[in-house]
């Protein structure tokens, strides 16, 4: 709607997670490193949390780029599931087709897994035996194979201890599978309920995802505005980003929200930039967004505020004229 007033190629601000526009803070540079130093180490079970939309999601696809061409992955975006499920989510991913007891052959697709009339229990076991027939094969070709999941505090307990199963599957040397769990806080209260002690004491490296600090939105900003298309100057005002910093808490993802409808603000009043006032409005639109109480010599002028101030002033100065009051 507004690339084009501002000369930008693309959307800068959109809440899709995309690696194009990757901002390697300090905390997501060693979220990063520290998962492929465990992973180039075989350290089995590792997990990234961080609160909503600190960029877990974005974190997690550079970790799967910076895989590409080392490894075999599985990624599984969403492991609301059971755990018949999520063994057949894997075999997908893994190319697994699950063969019954029977010789009857189901499709690796997993609709065909839940249009089968079998016992949850036969495919479920029957697919844990073909993913590790699949791994030990991959292993044998020197392919390490990683699984990542995200939003992983979305798991049921059993689907966890499923995943447990999963991470069992080793060879007398090294894992024959690594596991990174992606996942909002809630999970590490998850993770700490005694029935889930197994897996947790398995979890070999951790990070938390912290926040970005106000010089590091300034940089967040620029880059995004110049991988959009803005190489030169800024479309933001210093003003705008201090006040950007205090509303958006250094979330990335309201960060995000509250440039873009800053954004649309401007355009459309016709202001190549965006100033203070723009992003207060922003942020007055923005329930999530932190609010900020300025003093009263700070706050905004704007609506009646400003003929109110000037009427008091001009009748000030002639009640002290009338009464021979000099200034």
């Amino acid at each position: 709607m507004y690339e084009s007033f501002f000369g930008l190629r693309e959307a800068p601000f959109s809440l899709t997670p995309s690696t194009h526009f990757f901002v390697q803070s300090d905390s997501h540079a060693e979220a990063l490193e520290m998962l492929l130093f465990g992973l180039q180490n075989n350290e089995g079970f590792m997990k990234v949390t961080g609160e909503v939309g600190t960029g877990k999601t974005l974190t997690c696809r550079m970790l799967l780029n910076a895989l590409q061409d080392k490894a075999v992955t599985a990624y599984i975006p969403n492991p609301s599931c059971s755990p018949e499920t999520l063994y057949c989510l894997v075999a997908d991913e893994l190319s697994v087709a699950v063969t019954l007891p029977d010789d009857n052959p189901l499709s690796h697709h997993i609709d065909s897994y839940f249009q089968a009339q079998r016992s949850t229990t036969e495919v479920h076991i029957k697919a844990l035996q073909n993913i590790q027939e699949r791994l030990l094969k991959l292993a044998a070709e020197g392919k390490p194979v990683v699984l990542v999941i995200d939003e992983a505090q979305a798991m049921p307990n059993e689907t966890i201890e499923a995943l447990r199963l999963i991470s069992n599957l080793e060879t007398e040397s090294r894992k024959l599978i690594q596991i990174v769990l992606f996942g909002q806080p809630e999970l590490d209260t998850m993770l700490s309920q005694p029935g889930l002690r197994q897996l947790a004491q398995r979890i070999s490296f951790q990070y938390h995802l912290q926040p970005l600090s106000p010089s590091a939105i300034t940089s967040y900003v620029q880059h995004r505005l110049s991988q959009a298309g803005i190489s030169n100057g800024s479309v933001f005002s210093s003003s705008a980003l201090r006040v950007l910093a205090r509303a958006s808490q250094g979330i990335p993802r309201l960060i995000n929200l509250l440039c873009h409808k800053a954004l649309l603000l401007s355009y459309g009043q016709g202001s190549p930039y965006v100033g203070r006032l723009q992003m207060l409005a922003a942020i007055g639109d923005t329930p999530s967004a932190q609010k900020i109480k300025f003093p009263f010599w700070q706050r905004p002028i704007s609506g009646l505020v400003l003929p109110v101030c000037i009427s008091v002033f001009i009748a000030g100065v002639w009640l002290l004229q009338y009464t021979g009051v000099t200034l």
